[in-house]
């Protein structure tokens, strides 16, 4: 059984189709890439994927079990988590809280332990805490735990929206456009990073990237759409060679 499976996925906002008939499955601990050009659908997908939209028509699986009615906090609890295209934390609050916001729907206290503070309460935060520092030092983030993130460069929000989504333990974590405004070296490092959290983890990935560096250097499968529709789906070699999507998207300097 797929971890992940989209079936005749589509859906229309009044008379505009902006999703038609996708297909997708996905299996544990898979490396996916979903491209095409801007207003190509992607994010509607994702979002289709996380609750945030109901599909007007196909069937999206977890496990076997349909989605199309959960609430995304219901899906995240089943084990499929996100990042943004615009980075969405709290701000205002502390890294730390941010990661351990990501987690809480796997805190084992009820709210009256929360409201007296007994030791349920606090050995259930204390964990919280713990396993939120070990994230943290993965994306090298530890040493700026208690500072409010707003504080934090553009490339360190980036991996500190990652890092909370990991906190959920995922079993598929879906990254939208995650290297947007990085430089060459930061890119880099996110693709041996996206490869570590893939093997550490176990979990599956599937990204939107407009970086084709990224894209084609690590992804196992990429899906390319235009205008909502899927026009290609293959390795990364099928795909940069496929004279229809570089007419649509990549473009000649790519072909070679």
């Amino acid at each position: 059984m797929a971890l992940l499976e989209a079936n005749d996925v589509t859906i229309q906002f009044g008379g505009l189709t902006a999703v038609a008939d996708f297909n997708l499955s996905i299996d544990a601990h898979r490396l996916f890439g979903l491209i095409g050009p801007n207003g190509a659908g992607k994010t509607t997908i994702f979002n289709m994927l996380t609750g945030v939209y109901r599909p007007t028509r196909g069937e999206i699986l977890v496990d076997g079990q349909s989605i199309i009615h959960n609430r995304p906090c219901e899906i995240a609890a089943l084990g499929v988590t996100r990042t943004f295209q615009n980075i969405r934390l709290f701000k205002e609050l502390t890294v730390l809280d941010n990661v351990k916001i990501g987690g809480h729907i796997h805190y084992t206290y009820s709210g009256t332990s929360a409201v007296l503070h007994n030791h349920r309460f606090r050995d259930a935060e204390d964990a919280a805490e713990e396993e939120a520092i070990d994230l943290l030092r993965i994306f090298g983030l530890h040493m700026r735990a208690d500072d409010e993130a707003h504080n934090l460069p553009y490339g360190d929000q980036r991996r500190l929206e990652i890092a909370r989504a990991l906190a959920a333990k995922p079993k598929l974590l879906l990254l939208d456009e995650p290297a947007a405004g990085l430089n060459t070296g930061e890119t880099l490092e996110l693709m041996d990073k996206i490869h570590e959290i893939r093997d550490r983890f176990g979990v599956a990935i599937l990204l939107i990237e407009h970086n084709m560096e990224l894209v084609m250097g690590i992804c196992e499968r990429i899906f390319v759409l235009n205008f909502g529709k899927t026009i290609a789906q293959g390795t990364p070699q099928e795909v940069r060679t496929n004279p229809v999507v570089i007419e649509a998207y990549l473009g000649e300097a790519v072909e070679a």
